[in-house]
C-alpha cells in the first residue's frame, strides 16, 4: 500500500494542495476551520510530510572517521544507495528533550565521539521546538531514513517511540521512564548520585537539609533516594520543595525554602540549573554560601565548573552514558540487540566552594536526631 501524499490529504479535507501547504508550514493565512479539516485529515491519513528527506537529498557524503581511528564504518552502512543511483552516508537521528541543559551537551559529545568513529552521521532534533509546531520529533527521522535513532532526555509523549522502535533501532539516554521492548536505556544512576550528595551534607554536620526536586522519573529516583537516607540516618528536618528544573523555578524554590523560620542550613538541588537559582536566591537574602548555606547540585556541568560559582556537584558521567548509548544503538543496527537493556553509569560526587561544615547547632538543630 503506498503511502498518503499532499494530494490525499487535499482530497480528504477538501482544500487546495497549496493550502495544505501553508498548514504544513505553520502559516498564520488560513483561517481555523480549515486548518482543522486539514491537520484532521493529516491524522486520519498518517501522512508525513517528506520536505526534508528532499531538501537533504540522496547523496549526503561524510568526511573521514575522527583522529583517534578507534573505529571505521560500520559495513553493513557504508554507503547505501539512493533512489537517483547515488549514495549517502549511514543517518542517526538524536532527539533531545531540551537544548538548554547543559548536561545534554556532555552527554551529545560522548554519543557522537563513538557515531562518528563508526562512520555514522548525527543528526539532532530539538523535541521542545518540535512541540511548539506540533510536530512529532522521533517520527520525522523515519522520513528521512534513518539507521537509527537517540533519544536524549524525557519525551513527553513517550509513546511516540512505539512506532519508531517497530522500524528502526531505537536507545534513550538520559531518561528512565518505561520504553518499549527491544528498546535500551542508558542512564546515570540517579539513586546512588542523590545518596552521595545526600550523605555529604550529613557528614558536614547538617540536619536541616532541603531538596529542591524536579519531575518525571529522574526527579522521583533523585527525591526518593534524598528522603530514603534522612531517614536512615535518623534526620527528621528533610524539606523537599517541587520546581520545574530550570534556573528561574529553583530560585523561587529556594525563595521558599529559606524564608521559612526554620530554614534549612542546606540545599541539594536536583540539577546544576536549579543550583544557580537557589544561590541567586541565597545572595538576595543575604546568606553567605558556604558559611551560612551550603549548596550541592547535580550533573557536573561546564556551569558547575565556572570559578565564581564552583559548585559541589555530582559528576553524572554524562560523556559515558552518550558513548554507552551510542555502542548500544551501533549493537542494534548491526543486528546484537536482543532485548531491551537498562544501563546505569556510577556518578562521582565532586566536591567544590559550595558546601562546608553545619553552623553551630541550637537546641531546635539537636532535637531533629533526638
Amino acid at each position: 500500500m503506498r503511502p498518503p501524499t499532499i494530494r490525499d490529504v487535499a482530497d480528504r479535507a477538501g482544500v487546495s494542495k497549496s493550502l495544505v501547504s501553508l498548514v504544513l508550514r505553520g502559516s498564520g493565512q488560513v483561517r481555523a476551520e480549515k486548518r482543522e479539516a486539514v491537520l484532521r485529515a493529516v491524522r486520519e491519513l498518517g501522512y508525513r510530510p517528506n520536505t526534508a528527506a528532499r531538501t537533504l537529498g540522496e547523496t549526503r557524503t561524510l568526511g573521514e572517521a575522527g583522529a583517534s581511528g578507534e573505529a571505521g564504518p560500520l559495513p553493513s552502512l557504508r554507503r547505501r544507495s539512493g533512489g537517483g543511483g547515488g549514495t549517502r552516508a549511514p543517518l542517526v537521528g538524536v532527539v533531545l528533550h531540551d537544548l538548554r541543559n547543559p548536561w545534554y551537551v556532555d552527554l551529545v559529545d560522548g554519543l557522537n565521539s563513538l557515531l562518528h568513529a563508526s562512520g555514522l552521521h548525527m543528526l539532532l532534533a530539538d523535541a521542545r521546538l518540535n512541540r511548539r509546531v506540533g510536530q512529532d520529533p522521533a517520527g520525522s527521522f523515519l522520513d528521512l531514513g534513518a539507521d537509527g535513532l537517540v533519544v536524549v532526555g524525557t519525551l513527553p509523549d513517550p509513546a511516540a517511540l512505539d512506532a519508531v522502535a517497530e522500524r528502526i533501532p531505537v536507545v534513550v539516554a538520559g531518561a528512565r521512564e518505561p520504553v518499549p521492548p527491544g528498546v535500551d536505556v542508558v542512564a546515570g544512576d540517579d539513586e546512588q548520585g542523590a545518596r552521595l550528595a545526600t550523605e555529604h551534607l550529613l557528614a558536614l554536620g547538617h540536619r536541616r537539609i532541603a531538596h529542591i526536586a524536579g519531575y518525571g522519573a529522574v526527579g522521583e529516583l533523585r527525591r526518593r533516594s534524598f528522603e530514603a537516607v534522612m531517614r536512615a540516618h535518623g534526620a527528621r528536618g528533610a524539606l523537599v520543595e517541587p520546581s520545574d528544573m530550570t534556573e528561574e523555578g529553583g530560585h523561587r524554590a529556594a525563595v521558599r525554602l529559606l524564608a521559612r523560620a526554620d530554614r534549612p542550613t542546606a540545599v541539594f538541588a536536583v540539577n546544576d540549573i536549579a543550583c544557580v537559582g537557589a544561590l541567586s536566591a541565597a545572595e538576595e537574602l543575604g546568606l553567605s554560601v558556604p558559611r551560612d548555606l551550603s549548596v550541592v547540585g547535580y550533573d557536573n556541568t561546564s556551569t558547575s565548573r565556572l570559578r565564581h560559582l564552583w559548585l559541589t556537584t555530582v559528576d553524572n558521567a554524562g560523556h559515558e552514558v552518550g558513548r554507552r548509548a551510542a555502542r548500544c544503538l551501533l549493537d542494534r543496527i548491526e543486528g546484537r540487540g536482543g532485548a531491551g537493556r537498562v544501563q546505569l553509569a556510577a556518578p562521582l560526587l565532586e566536591i567544590r566552594g559550595t558546601t562546608a561544615t553545619a553552623p553551630a547547632a541550637g537546641p531546635a538543630d539537636r532535637a531533629l536526631t533526638d
